[in-house]
Order: C-alpha cells, then structure tokens, then sequence
C-alpha cells in the first residue's frame, strides 16, 4: 500500500478481535485497499485509545458490550456493533451516551446475515464524519 494510500485510509480497529467473527473481520479490514487496521483487542485488554481508530467493530461477548460501546463513545469514535444480548434498557443507555456527541456514530447489527455486508459500507461512510 503506497504512503499516500495508508494515510487516506479509514483506521479499524476490532474487539472481539481473536473470536470467528471478529477475525474474519480483521481479514476483510487487511484485505481492504481503503481500511488499515489498527487495533486488535480482546476480552482483559485496556481499549485505551483505540488504536487511535476512527471507526471500530465491536464483535465481543454481551456482557461486555456494552461497556465496549460506551468507551467508544466516550472517546469520540464511531462503532458498528455484531454483538447480540442488546437489550431495550442497553439501547437506551447507548441513546443518553450520545447525548452532546453529534459527531459520533453507533450502528447495532447484532444479526448478520446480511448485517456483515452492511457493516463494511456502513464502518466506511460512518468514518468520514
């Protein structure tokens, strides 16, 4: 990937990184010309500050989530979530997290079979704001 490119791409960064979906995702960001992959993190690891991602895929555990979200949020990045167990109390707490952050994107997908598709397009137009 040319210098030009790796600086214009849109920086990924994955938790649930080391998990079926989570690593599939890791290949497709890799495989993408436009994507660079910046952080793989997993159950115990300190998100920090994501990798400096603009955009993350959260495929983690339902009790994790959660918080995965909110750190995210907090931190002023964009997230597609595959996780599934969201439930109505969990969004709502996502929808009050967002309260004076307009600039920060959640997409929840937690079924994929067509979501994973959608994911990509969505984790690439989301970035750009």
């Amino acid at each position: 990937m040319s210098d030009a490119i790796k600086n214009s791409a849109i920086k990924v960064s994955v938790i649930g990184a080391a998990g079926r979906m989570g690593s599939e995702v890791c290949r497709a960001v890799d495989a993408a010309p436009d994507l660079a992959l910046v952080g793989r993190f997993d159950q115990g690891d300190d998100l920090g500050d994501l990798g400096g991602a603009d955009v993350v895929v959260e495929f983690s555990v339902p009790d994790a989530s959660a918080h995965n979200v909110a750190h995210c949020i907090e931190r002023g990045t964009h997230v597609v979530v595959g996780t599934t167990g969201w439930t109505p109390d969990k969004f709502e707490a996502v929808r009050s997290q967002l309260t004076g952050k307009p600039g920060v994107g959640v997409l929840i997908a937690p079924n994929f079979a067509i979501g994973a598709i959608l994911m990509m397009s969505f984790a690439q137009q989301a970035a750009r704001f």
